[in-house]
C-alpha cells in the first residue's frame, strides 16, 4: 500500500505534528491498523479507505498508540493533503468531504494553498464540576490565579479547555503525569500586543493527555483549537480571525489559522509531505 508521511501546521519539515497515512487500506482489519499505529508510535495514524456515504471523497480512520478517535484535526488536516497529493479528485473541485467516526467534515483551500477544516459540532460544553476543574489546574501545574475559565469542549477526543491570562502562564504550566490520568487538557492564553509580531501568533496553545498510564503533550492540536475556539469566540473571548501558536515547549513552530464565518469556524495549516513510498501490512 502506498505510505505519506506528513507534517502538519507547518511549512518547514519536522516543525510541526507528524502524521503517517497509509492509503488503499480497505483490506486491513481493525487490529492491523491499530498494530501499524502502535509501531509508528506517533500521536495518530490514519488509513484512507473508500467512502460509505456517497457525499464523501475518501473515509478516514484514525488511531492513536492506544485506540481510535472519532475525529482529530491534524489528521484531518494531514489525511486530505495526503489524498489530494496521491491523486484523489474531489467530487466538488476545491472542496474535500471526509468521511470519519464524527460524520461528514468539510475541508477546503483557504489563505491561497492553505487547507482547512469545517469544525465539527462540540459533542459536549459547558462548566467543568467544580471538584474536577480544581483537579485539573492543579494536574497541569497552573497558578489557580491566572486561570480565567474552564469548560468542557468536547469534539471527539474529549477535551476540556482552560482561558489562561498569558502566553507566558501557558507556557510556564509543569503538569503532572501522575495527576492526570485519564485527562484531556487544552490551554490558551494570549501573547502581549508588543510580542505579537516576533511570535507571529497571538496566541499560545498547549494540549496534555493521557492514555491509561501514558502521559504526552501534544506537539499541535487541530481538535483542540476547534474545540477552543468554539467555546471562546461565541463568548468574545477570541476575536473571529486570528493565529494561535503551538509546540513552542517542544521545540516545534506550529501555527494554526483560526477564521470564523457565519456559518462554520475554520481551522487551517499549512502541510508538508516528508516521506512517501510503500508499506507492506500483510
Amino acid at each position: 500500500m502506498r505510505f505519506s508521511q506528513v507534517d502538519v501546521f507547518t511549512d518547514t519539515p519536522t516543525r510541526g505534528n507528524a502524521l503517517a497515512v497509509v492509503h488503499d487500506a480497505d483490506d486491513l482489519n481493525e487490529a492491523a491498523m491499530q498494530a501499524f499505529a502502535r509501531w509508528t508510535n506517533l500521536s495518530e495514524t490514519t488509513f484512507l479507505l473508500r467512502p460509505t456515504d456517497p457525499a464523501a471523497d475518501y473515509r478516514v480512520r484514525i488511531f492513536t498508540t492506544g485506540g481510535e478517535l472519532p475525529f482529530a484535526g491534524h489528521p484531518t488536516l494531514g489525511s486530505a493533503h495526503a489524498w489530494l497529493a496521491a491523486g484523489g479528485t474531489p467530487h466538488t473541485p476545491g472542496v474535500v468531504i471526509q468521511e470519519c467516526g464524527a460524520g461528514l467534515v468539510t475541508v477546503g483551500s483557504r489563505g491561497g494553498q492553505r487547507l482547512a477544516f469545517a469544525a465539527p459540532p462540540l459533542r459536549r460544553s459547558g462548566p467543568v464540576e467544580p471538584e474536577l476543574a480544581t483537579r485539573i489546574v492543579a494536574a497541569v501545574g497552573l497558578d489557580p490565579g491566572a486561570v480565567r475559565g474552564l469548560a468542557w469542549c468536547d469534539n471527539g477526543p474529549g477535551w476540556v479547555g482552560v482561558d489562561v491570562e498569558s502566553a507566558e502562564a501557558v507556557l510556564a504550566a509543569d503538569p503532572d503525569p501522575v495527576a492526570m490520568t485519564d485527562l484531556k487538557v487544552g490551554l490558551i492564553g494570549p501573547y502581549a500586543a508588543a510580542d505579537v509580531p516576533r511570535v507571529g501568533a497571538a496566541y499560545e496553545v498547549r494540549a496534555f493527555y493521557a492514555q491509561g498510564r501514558d502521559f504526552a503533550e501534544d506537539p499541535v492540536t487541530g481538535s483542540l483549537n476547534a474545540a477552543l475556539a468554539q467555546w471562546l469566540i461565541p463568548l468574545g473571548r477570541l476575536p473571529r480571525s486570528y493565529v494561535a501558536s503551538q509546540g513552542t515547549k517542544l521545540h516545534r513552530t506550529g501555527r494554526i489559522h483560526v477564521e470564523a464565518t457565519e456559518n462554520a469556524i475554520w481551522i487551517g495549516g499549512d502541510t508538508v509531505t516528508v516521506i512517501t513510498g510503500d508499506v507492506d501490512l500483510d
